[in-house]
């Protein structure tokens, strides 16, 4: 039985999940209660360590509350994990999967605990010495490349999304989502939405889209930044174009906004890492894809995100999120409109700059 002397956070049932655990995940005992923590970073999806003295595992779950149809989904995340253990992608072994509310209040899974680090501030970033900073970038983007590179049909995967109209359905989606979560009314976001229906690119041929890439959303050694031991947070995975992950990689490390809700203020040219420019010439030449729409991905990636926030920012008001950052959330909606909007209105593509 888990021990009675020490508080499980919330959002885990440490009594109930002992049976599960001895049962279902290797190595667990019923005879050594399980201890639970709250790992911090996640926005999202609720990530805890859980350990019985002995042995550590990383449960995941959904947040506590105001969970949007389509999001933080518990199983969509459990496959395409184990899909990928056999591949050339990092990723975290699985143990078991649980659809049953009953065991933790709502679905989850449980995999290994992975060791390293995931530089999350600025000051994190700032110890990575300039060459390390290159070098991380571009293990970063091999890394993307090569998820992008996986036979998703190999690895059991064709039925894990509908690529046929990815991109439309990118936009009203969100724009759907946009609806059930909005404090107020927002015209950027209506303008945002419009100008992608208007601009609407040709996808390529679908690959894997892990749907959230970022330095954040990945795990470094634990001696060596240039390398990249797990690729977390597959929430948002499906299959489609492999442009949008490109897209929001790039809203993420050149724009300010996107960098505080993700990995603090630090990723720049100055400190080492690779320019946005650079960061799209090696997608290219590691991928082989043409990348002259990109803008578009991009102007859809701040869409997106600033959505995402204010589902965030949503949760927060109804004081259903746990661990801290989040009292800014609602004002950076507008800001990330902004930068999105000035990207549109700069783009060499007549339809996105409306």
């Amino acid at each position: 039985m888990p021990d009675p002397s020490v508080a499980a956070p919330e959002g885990v049932d440490l009594e109930r999940l002992q049976p599960f655990f001895a049962k279902h995940v290797e190595g667990a005992s019923p005879d050594r209660p399980l201890t639970a923590e709250l790992i911090a970073g996640g926005k999202s999806n609720l990530t805890y360590v859980i350990t019985d003295g002995e042995r550590d595992w990383v449960l995941r779950r959904p947040p506590l509350g105001h969970v949007l149809p389509t999001a933080h989904d518990m199983s969509r995340e459990y496959k395409v994990l184990s899909a990928l253990a056999d591949t050339d992608v990092p990723v975290p072994r699985t143990y078991a999967f649980c659809d049953d509310d009953a065991v933790n209040g709502a679905p989850f899974y449980v995999m290994e605990r992975v060791e390293g680090q995931i530089p999350r501030t600025a000051e994190e970033i700032a110890r990575l010495s300039k060459e390390e900073a290159a070098a991380c970038s571009r293990e970063l983007i091999d890394v993307l490349s090569r998820i992008h590179a996986v036979d998703y049909e190999a690895v059991g995967l064709g039925d894990f999304g509908h690529p046929e109209g990815f991109l439309e359905r990118q936009v009203r989606r969100w724009g759907e989502q946009w609806e059930r979560s909005k404090a107020g009314e927002l015209p950027a976001i209506d303008e945002l939405a419009r100008r992608l229906r208007a601009a609407l690119p040709e996808s390529g041929s679908p690959t894997i889209v892990h749907g959230d890439y970022r330095l954040d959303n990945t795990m470094l050694a634990p001696e060596d930044p240039t390398r990249v031991v797990a690729v977390l947070d597959w929430e948002m995975a499906t299959l489609g174009d492999p442009l949008a992950d490109v897209g929001l990689f790039l809203v993420y490390w050149a724009q300010n906004e996107a960098q505080i809700i993700a990995t603090g203020d630090g990723i720049s040219a100055d400190a080492g890492f690779l320019s946005k420019d650079e960061v799209v010439d090696l997608y290219a030449e590691r991928s082989g894809r043409r990348v002259d729409e990109l803008d578009w991905y991009v102007v859809l990636a701040g869409y997106k995100l600033a959505i995402i926030v204010e589902g965030i920012a949503a949760r927060y008001r109804m004081g259903k999120t746990l661990g801290e950052g989040f009292d800014h959330m609602g004002e950076m909606v507008a800001q990330l409109c902004d930068g999105a909007l000035a990207i549109a209105n700069a783009s060499s593509i007549p339809a996105l700059r409306g």
